[in-house]
């Protein structure tokens, strides 16, 4: 059978096989009806096994499938990213080439410029006042002496991110800046629109957008670090407003140089025989132009730093832009200061702003915080560099507080609290760890900044202990799962000692209120139910009825702490106590053991005051039921409890206590010194204590 199956498989699966031939000589061979269904089940196991086959490999290579999945996501991205910057480079490509053609016409336009300057001018101020009587909110755009209309059209404004269409709008283009105006719906007499933005030249950049049908004929105005993307009527509009805002910007820096050579310039000739000292006592000769001329500004990479860090800022390479500044400041460090270093200064110092905003924007907690504090190491390191350690510190750790914040907001509530809580700390201790090590990392050499970190760590923890104890106290969880949690996160905060941050202190004291709540929460519940076992107490020997049942009590008395507890048993699964004494050894030794969990030195006479309440609980008991006993051999049995609790409990406790604490009870030896009275002398009272 295993020899047909394999050759009725290479026969189906032979490069030439033909289903219809097959069939044919298949009906021609077989004797009957019974053949063809052998046949159909020998085809039918094969294809289950094939089947079978398939789902094995898909298994098996499902890793493989993940990660290739990864790797074409990850391939995906960087195509995108390369293309984003190809087009970067066309738009910047084509603007060179739109710079270099209409060198032409910047020249023909200055030659009319010069021929009718006065008309020309009248004329745009007329008409620029003309339209602006349509804006709204516009009354004093024409205060600045010297303004007039360059161009003007309609536009539709769309959503940056989403691409959604957004609003209609007017742009007046002035010589010195952009106007945008919104339509209005309700327009009141000649009042079309409403005033919206006003933008200086030198305050934004033009960027031409690539047509991506339906979307095409769009250009973006960046203003760092926001941006707004328009559309035009069609590409013709476009190319004219792409080419006249360029232009415009060139005719303003051009404007304005001219101004400073003119002012820098003397406007009548100076003889040198005027520049020659007459005061006797001076040594030298000085020369107001000497300052001038010590600072060579004329370099190629001074002329066009300017313009580099534009473009910098714009392909967001933040370290050639601070290099670019350091190479500055390094040239300039020991020249004399004039006219021309002051206004290379002003320039410089308007990229600096826009370079630091761009950073700030990085680190702000609106950004994706999925890169851990790595993600933030270049931001810093920038601002840093740029003198600005404090700022930096300050981003760089409220970027931080807002990663843990969302990172516990995002954690799943668990049904069973100790798992939340195994949760909760692995990744808020994590997170402050890898945040302590990349701010030694990053600010080294700040160490000033070292004392904004610790007063955001102590907030931090705060933070943490909130969510700590909504699920931990506040749902009223049992004492024994309160103070493992408490453990789980006291074992976590000392990993921080690793590097030199013990926050063990402020954790302590951040939870002492509702530690302190909880015990004496535990503290009531264990007393009430010892007095309602106090209240139906019969004063009999307890019978567990079977060898198991002793033996599991002897277990659980000794791992209490009561290692002579076999002398309280007696034949026949019989135990010489009665079973309110026993419940309230297990009961009360339970309430230590997680006391000393949860102890730390403030709650330590919580803790013993707590055990005192508890303790005297029995104590008065037996004390009152031996003054009220009046049979013999009952009063007998009750001496023997009162035994077992002085001589048994009551030292056992103190021990206990003592090695958890580091230090001896002496409310405790009073309670057992006062309840030894009632074993000596069983007519005593309790009422001093």
């Amino acid at each position: 059978m295993a020899e047909q199956a394999i050759r009725l498989r290479k026969q189906l699966e032979s490069a030439n096989f033909d289903p219809q031939n097959y069939v044919k000589h298949l009906s021609q061979q077989s004797d009957g009806d019974r053949d063809l269904q052998e046949h159909r089940q020998k085809i039918q196991a094969l294809a289950d096994e094939t089947a079978q086959n398939l789902k094995k490999n898909v298994y098996k290579n499902y890793r493989q499938f993940i990660e290739t999945a990864k790797e074409i996501s990850y391939l995906e991205s960087e195509m995108y990213q390369l293309s984003h910057i190809l087009t970067e480079q066309k738009s910047i490509m084509e603007s060179i080439t739109q710079s270099l053609l209409s060198t032409d016409k910047d020249e023909t336009a200055k030659e009319m410029l010069a021929a009718f300057p006065k008309d020309t001018e009248e004329v745009k101020q007329r008409t620029l006042t003309t339209l602006l009587e349509k804006v709204e909110g516009c009354k004093n755009i024409m205060d600045t002496p010297g303004r007039y209309l360059v161009y003007n059209g309609d536009l539709v404004e769309y959503d940056v991110d989403n691409m959604a269409q957004l609003q209609k709008v007017h742009a007046f283009l002035m010589n010195d800046c952009l106007l945008i105006a919104t339509w209005l719906a309700n327009r009141r007499g000649t009042v079309k629109y409403k005033y919206n933005a006003l933008y200086d030249l030198e305050s934004f950049a033009i960027v031409n957008v690539k047509d991506h049908p339906p979307m095409k004929d769009m250009f973006k105005i960046l203003m760092f670090p926001e941006s707004r993307i328009f559309q035009a009527e069609n590409s013709k509009i476009k190319k004219e407003w792409l080419e006249i805002l360029d232009e415009t910007k060139k005719n303003k820096v051009t404007k304005e140089k001219h101004k400073k050579e003119e002012v820098e310039v003397p406007n009548s000739p100076v003889r040198p025989e005027a520049l020659v000292s007459t005061n006797p006592f001076d040594d030298k000769e000085t020369n107001p132009f000497d300052s001038e001329e010590a600072v060579d500004l004329s370099l190629e990479w001074i002329q066009e730093l300017p313009e580099d860090l534009d473009v910098c800022i714009a392909q967001r390479d933040f370290e050639g832009g601070v290099d670019l500044l350091d190479k500055l400041n390094e040239y300039l460090k020991d020249q004399p200061v004039n006219l021309r270093v002051k206004n290379l200064r002003v320039k410089v110092d308007e990229r600096v702003r826009q370079l630091t905003e761009v950073l700030v924007f990085e680190l702000s907690p609106d950004r994706s915080l999925r890169g851990g504090p790595k993600a933030t190491r270049r931001a810093v390191s920038q601002l840093i560099r740029l003198g600005q350690p404090t700022k930096a510190c300050e981003l760089f750790l409220k970027n931080r507080a807002a990663a843990v914040q969302t990172a516990i907001r995002q954690l799943r509530i668990e049904g069973a609290t100790l798992l939340y809580i195994h949760k909760l700390c692995n990744i808020f201790f994590t997170s402050l760890l890898e945040t302590a090590k990349e701010f030694e990392m990053d600010f080294a050499g700040n160490t000033g900044c070292y004392s904004a970190f610790v007063v955001w760590s102590r907030s931090s923890m705060k933070m943490f202990v909130d969510a700590f104890s909504g699920q931990v106290f506040d749902s009223k969880e049992s004492l024994s799962t309160a103070a493992e949690c408490v453990k789980v996160a006291k074992e976590h905060c000392k990993q921080l000692s690793e590097i030199g941050l013990d926050l063990t202190f402020t954790l302590q004291s951040l939870l002492v209120k509702d530690i302190k709540s909880a015990l004496q929460n535990y503290k009531e519940i264990i007393i009430e139910a010892t007095k309602h076992r106090n209240s139906e107490e019969m004063w009999r020997k307890m019978n567990l009825m079977t060898p198991e049942a002793l033996t599991k009590l002897k277990e659980e008395m000794c791992s209490c702490g009561m290692s002579n507890f076999n002398q309280y048993t007696g034949d026949d699964c019989w135990v010489n106590l009665s079973y309110t004494i026993v419940a309230f050894t297990k009961q009360m030794m339970a309430f230590l053991e997680e006391g000393l969990k949860l102890y730390f030195p403030e709650l330590h006479m919580v803790l013993l005051e707590s055990l005192r309440e508890i303790i005297l609980v029995a104590v008065q008991h037996v004390d009152y039921s031996l003054r009220c006993e009046q049979e013999a051999e009952k009063k007998a049995f009750i001496l023997q409890n009162a035994s077992f609790l002085h001589d048994t409990v009551l030292p056992v406790v103190e021990k206990r206590f003592e090695e958890g604490v580091g230090k001896p009870a002496k409310q405790l030896q009073d309670l057992r010194k006062s309840a030894r009275t009632i074993r000596v002398n069983p007519d005593s009272t309790m009422s001093q204590v």
